[in-house]
């Protein structure tokens, strides 16, 4: 298990540089019994061929049989304990559009829902709206008033959005209100602490008015709210393990994250090929490199198999180039699974391999579920790729005489 202190205690300078490539709900399961997996149907024979010359496992985010978050899974990337550093995800949002976020504030991701005429949710995104017409039922929005807060109404893409509370005595401890299925009414914002009850209701009174703002704005004619929270303040990666790190990400809520953890976010185009460049131009400034692949995983919740195991296809088309810059360590997991078959995020353990000219080769010949399952690493908490990361990179020294 990763053990922050120990890092910071035992961390050296080097030269050595780490690339982590981050597909997106990597792992997944066969449409039809006895099939391949998304991963197992593409043809990869990059990362097939690194994989026979790496180290490779599969990765736990959380736990077994525990579903993961975003948030949660990216922060056991960085070797952070997502048990001990609970991150709301409106505070990744927020921060991931470079929203100022205050210490007083209580930050939400909103998505624009469709509704029936009984209030019943349709589609939990409302048709996936494109980021223009969010620019506009923000602006709609900006008209709520509450009594003794300040409300910021900020676009993110899509159908996402940032809602965020500033005022004295608010606080974190509060329920989402997305049900996260369909049929049922969004739900009301409940306070989990005795201490958040008056947060709750000024966030119940704010939605009751975006109710009545969009009703007539279908299909993006209600809200729900999800990861209602404040920024609880991590140590950042520099501090625990030396790294000067670098975010490549083209979705807000990564970019939240890698901030949260003292990254600087540098900017690129929304296509795989503007990420490689955007790493190729900056591999001399950055000692580690968070590389972030999405569309993937939105694949898998549009449960279109096919479409993911094309977009697995593009990014092993690119892995030569990402070896040609000769980083010490290159690892490829995913934070978690999306298989398509279940539409979501899943539970399942998640392929990874970790590259590098000091690493054992084990006996894996294929990058995929079952290839991975055969490897050294076996099952391990993803937490611990940093610390095996840093030591294949050089930069841990000895513990103890």
């Amino acid at each position: 298990m990763a053990n922050l202190e120990l890092m910071r205690e035992l961390q050296v300078a080097s030269s050595g540089k780490i690339v982590m490539l981050v597909i997106d709900g990597l792992g997944g399961l066969p449409m039809n019994p006895g099939g391949p997996t998304e991963l197992e149907a593409a043809r990869t024979p990059n990362l097939d061929r690194l994989a026979a010359e790496s180290l490779c496992g599969l990765s736990v985010p959380i736990g077994p049989g525990i579903t993961p978050g975003s948030g949660p899974a990216h922060l056991a990337l960085f070797g952070y304990d997502p048990l001990q550093y609970e991150i709301g995800r409106g505070v990744l949002e927020a921060l991931g559009i470079g929203f100022d976020l205050h210490a007083e504030d209580v930050a939400a991701r909103g998505n624009f829902c469709t509704v029936d005429e009984e209030g019943r949710i349709t589609d939990r995104r409302a048709g996936r709206i494109p980021t223009e017409r969010n620019v506009e039922l923000c602006e709609l929005l900006r008209g709520i008033k509450l009594p003794e807060v300040q409300i910021f109404v900020e676009t993110v893409k899509e159908y996402r959005f940032v809602l965020v509370l500033r005022g004295e005595g608010l606080a974190g401890g509060l329920t989402e209100t997305d049900p996260q299925r369909l049929g049922v009414p969004p739900l009301p914002v409940e306070a989990l602490v005795p201490e958040a009850e008056r947060t709750a209701r000024l966030f119940n009174q704010w939605i009751a008015q975006a109710k009545e703002i969009l009703a007539d704005q279908y299909p993006a004619n209600m809200v729900t709210l999800r990861g209602l929270a404040k920024n609880p303040g991590l140590p950042g990666m520099k501090e625990i393990y030396g790294l000067r790190s670098a975010a490549i990400a083209t979705y807000p809520m990564y970019r939240g994250v890698a901030k949260l953890v003292g990254m600087e976010v540098l900017d690129t185009g929304e296509s795989l090929e503007e990420e490689l460049e955007t790493l190729r131009s900056h591999f001399a400034d950055y000692d580690f490199f968070f590389v972030h692949v999405k569309k993937t995983d939105s694949a898998g919740e549009d449960g279109d198999f096919e479409r993911k195991v094309a977009i697995i296809e593009h990014v092993d088309e690119l892995v030569p180039a990402i070896l040609d810059l000769k980083p010490a360590v290159l690892i490829v997991t995913g934070d978690h699974s999306t298989p398509a078959l279940l539409k979501s995020h899943s539970w399942h353990p998640v392929p990874t391999l970790l590259h590098s000219p000091y690493c054992r080769a084990d006996q894996t010949d294929e990058f995929s579920e079952r290839g991975c399952s055969r490897g050294a690493l076996g099952r391990f908490p993803a937490m611990d790729l940093m610390p095996m990361a840093m030591a294949n990179a050089l930069r841990l020294t000895k513990y103890g005489a």
